[in-house]
């Protein structure tokens, strides 16, 4: 299974989100920027308000794209133990690298919800959606802080995951549910699961936020409509 692009790969996640069994009020939330174009297929399906929360990657240092450990809304921090033991990063290192984060992390706060508040969480059912996941530290972050926010249902969608990931993940009980559209054998990236996999640029995610706003009431006016799941 290939996706043509986040688009799609939103599109055909939605039918495996919907056997959740989801109860009204939805929420859906994206990891941005690559799980936005995903996860605004789903709102619009689920005619579910659309929010970001935002997470960011720790990089190791010199290698940026190898996660050490990630980032999220609230002040979680999630470190990867083995991989610190394996390259020799100290806890003080870490906690430089993931302050440094911390700064893109607030810009995109900044800048994505606009001085909004993020959209009340606690007693509803949320969906939290990227494009895939690979190493998974950077939804594990995000789900741990969004736990801590006492929803009544804590699911992740992804249209593509590493197998070991979704059962490492599973193992955490950090969601109630972990939907994956497919979880192939062999996983080298997630980009490889697409035809298109260019960046997600801070105008489309805002675009695509503006979109939900307008049709659904979106993130801008709190929880509102939904048809939920079933």
């Amino acid at each position: 299974m290939r996706f043509h692009d986040r688009t799609d790969a939103g599109r055909r996640l939605v039918a495996h989100v919907r056997r959740a069994g989801l109860s009204d009020p939805v929420v859906v939330l994206a990891l941005p920027r690559g799980g936005v174009p995903v996860a605004a297929e789903v709102a619009a399906e689920l005619r579910a308000p659309l929010d970001v929360f935002v997470a960011r990657k720790v990089g190791a240092p010199g290698q940026p794209e190898y996660g050490i450990g990630a980032i999220a809304e609230g002040g979680v921090v999630v470190a990867d133990p083995d991989a610190l033991r394996a390259l020799g990063v100290s806890e003080e290192q870490f906690e430089r690298l993931a302050a440094r984060e911390s700064v893109e992390l607030e810009r995109r706060v900044r800048d994505y919800r606009r001085g909004r508040s993020l959209v009340d969480v606690e007693g509803r059912d949320i969906v939290l959606v990227d494009d895939g996941l690979a190493t998974g530290v950077t939804a594990e972050a995000a789900l741990r802080a969004l736990r801590l926010r006492q929803p009544r249902r804590l699911i992740l969608a992804v249209p593509v995951c590493a197998r070991g990931t979704a059962d490492r993940l599973r193992g955490l009980a950090v969601a109630d549910a972990i939907v994956c559209a497919h979880l192939p054998e062999s996983f080298w990236s997630v980009g490889q699961w697409y035809e298109q996999f260019g960046q997600t640029s801070d105008a489309e995610v805002l675009a695509l936020l503006e979109r939900d706003a307008q049709l659904f009431g979106g993130s801008s006016s709190g929880v509102s409509g939904g048809s939920g799941g079933g």
